[in-house]
Order: C-alpha cells, then sequence, then structure tokens
C-alpha cells in the first residue's frame, strides 16, 4: 500500500548541508517490538485479559496512510484519550537508509477494540532532523537516551537497549510485507511509560541523545477536539 502524499516531507540530514524530500512512500507502525520475547508474551497476554485481540504475528507491522506522518508540528485530534511516544523512526529512500524520530500518537479509546484502527486515527508527528545510516546492520540504539514530555513534565526515559535491533525490525518488515524496494517510514517502537499511565496533553516533546552528543528533537502541538 504505498501511498503519495498531498505535501512531501522534507528532511535536513544531521551533519551535512543535504536534504532529502519524500513524497511516495510506504508508511508503517512496527508493535510487540520488545527484544525479551516473554516480556513481549506477558505484554500480549496483559492486553487479552482487557479484551485486546493478540496480533497474528510478532513483531506486527500496522500500515498506515503516509498522509499521517507529518513534520508540521500542529495537529489534529479527536476528544478522545490520545497520547504519544518517543520511537526511532526508520527511512528508506532512494536505496539509502536515514534515522529519525516521531511519535506514535494513538487514541486510547479505539486502543481497547482494534491497535491498528488506534494508531490510524491519530498523526504521526515526525522530526524534521534524520541521521544518514551508512550500515542498517551496524546501527546499534542500545547506548542510545530516549525522553519525552507532555506539557512540560518527563513522561518516557530510559535507553532503547529493550528493542529489537533496527536492522532486524527492517529485516522482517520487507519479509512479511509487498514494500519490496520501494521508499518506507516505520516507527520502530518504544519504552515504558514513567508511571505506566497514559497522559493527554496538548505540548509534546520527543527526543534522542546518542553517546556522542548528536541528538534529535521535535516538538508538537495537539489541538483536541478538532477532529470530527
Amino acid at each position: 500500500m504505498e501511498t503519495t502524499r498531498q505535501v512531501p516531507l522534507t528532511f535536513r540530514v544531521v551533519g551535512t548541508d543535504k536534504t532529502i524530500t519524500v513524497s511516495d512512500f510506504h508508511a508503517v507502525v512496527a508493535g510487540y517490538t520488545g527484544r525479551d520475547p516473554k516480556a513481549v508474551q506477558h505484554h500480549i497476554d496483559e492486553l487479552a485479559a482487557i479484551g485486546v485481540a493478540p496480533p497474528p504475528e510478532v513483531p506486527m507491522f500496522y500500515r498506515m496512510d503516509s498522509d499521517l506522518f507529518d513534520t508540521s508540528g500542529e495537529h489534529d485530534t479527536s476528544t478522545n484519550l490520545t497520547s504519544g511516544e518517543i520511537e526511532p523512526l526508520y527511512i528508506r529512500h532512494d536505496g539509502k537508509y536515514y534515522l529519525g524520530i516521531g511519535s506514535d500518537h494513538t487514541d486510547r479509546d479505539i486502543e481497547a477494540q482494534d491497535i491498528g484502527d488506534s494508531k490510524r486515527a491519530c498523526p504521526k508527528p515526525v522530526a524534521t532532523e534524520v541521521i544518514e545510516v551508512e550500515s542498517l546492520e551496524d546501527l546499534d540504539l542500545d547506548q542510545c537516551t530516549a525522553r519525552s514530555w507532555v506539557d512540560g513534565n518527563l513522561y518516557q526515559e530510559g535507553s532503547l537497549a529493550g528493542l529489537r535491533k533496527p536492522a532486524d525490525v527492517v529485516e522482517k518488515l520487507l519479509a512479511r510485507t509487498d514494500v519490496g524496494d520501494a521508499d518506507f517510514m516505520c516507527l520502530g517502537g518504544t519504552l515504558p511509560l514513567l508511571d505506566g499511565k497514559f497522559v493527554d496533553g496538548t505540548s509534546w516533546k520527543v527526543e534522542l541523545s546518542f553517546p556522542d552528543g548528536t541528538r534529535i528533537e521535535h516538538n508538537y502541538k495537539i489541538k483536541k477536539g478538532s477532529l470530527r
């Protein structure tokens, strides 16, 4: 399901004077990307106990409309409880790989009935900066620190060592879908919330820091109740 955006997305490549502009791409959100299979199964069992159907495969790849991925920083949502999550963003454009970050903003009211629909009900805010990746197999995010804030309050903080390696996620994406050689963007999973409770809010910040001091961040605002 490759889709063409109404407005192309342009990203600045960190450490260079280059930009890339992406318009036709497969848009995907990866779920259940934890590295520990026992922990993933425990999460699936917890969700099943409240009526959420188990995923047909792990990790699970949810197809999105590419217009949901957006760098504008201003987004509409419904009146439902919605919240975001910091995630690495794997991009392939013209055969080259890039790393960015985004937020898997999700409708938590719909999530109890259908996880895919809950993700497709919300925007996927993404940062305007990306890092060019020479080798996806050598891309290691274990020492990176991911954080998110909502309305100025720290919401998530920790390393990405609990997630599947980027090359593993992308390999399975390509094996299980019809992406083929086309461009794609795939949000790659997240880390637990600090207090375990979803928080609604209007002002969000997501950030990924590297051991060498490199940092990508993105701020976005949610206009709650503007989406009917």
